[in-house]
């Protein structure tokens, strides 16, 4: 399957100044899958870590913001070394522990060489009183549901693609 956004995903990847990503858009319109393919075509390694119902991760970014320990803390979770621009990592439902959405400006001012993406609900994210959210400190894009283009070319019908083109 194809979707657009993922020259925007190669765009963030390869730029100079990349900040960790927080990839926005309604349920259901395929930001897991979208991040967890990135991951797979872009990387060497994929450390997907879904923050739904995680008590795990919830201890992890309870404690204080210093980056060695989470990146110690995410590669046990996972159970492989994390290395920068060699890994991806995945924030899924990012939502679900405010403090991991703050922690994304320790990653982009202590540790930028670490290739970071997050999604989830950002209703979720601002309902939350007493979270502060990075302002500055990350980079966005908006996943919208599938075009018909998009459609069209998961069918396998890339001909009529070429034809609406013309």
């Amino acid at each position: 399957m194809y979707r657009e956004a993922i020259v925007k995903l190669e765009q963030w990847k390869n730029s100079p100044h990349r900040k960790p990503l927080i990839l926005r858009g309604a349920r259901q319109v395929g930001k897991t899958w979208l991040m967890q393919e990135f991951g797979r075509k872009n990387y060497s390694r994929c450390a997907y870590i879904s923050m739904d119902e995680n008590e795990r991760m919830e201890s992890v970014f309870r404690d204080a913001f210093r980056v060695e320990r989470i990146l110690q803390a995410l590669e046990i979770e996972v159970g492989f070394k994390i290395t920068p621009g060699d890994t991806l990592i995945i924030f899924d439902e990012i939502q679900e522990i405010p403090r991991a959405v703050k922690a994304l400006k320790y990653f982009c001012e202590q540790a930028p060489e670490y290739h970071i993406m997050a999604a989830g609900s950002l209703l979720g994210i601002a309902l939350h009183e007493g979270t502060s959210f990075p302002v500055g400190k990350v980079d966005f894009c908006d996943l919208y549901p599938m075009s018909f283009k998009e459609f069209l070319l998961a069918c396998g019908q890339q001909r009529f693609t070429e034809l609406m083109e013309r």
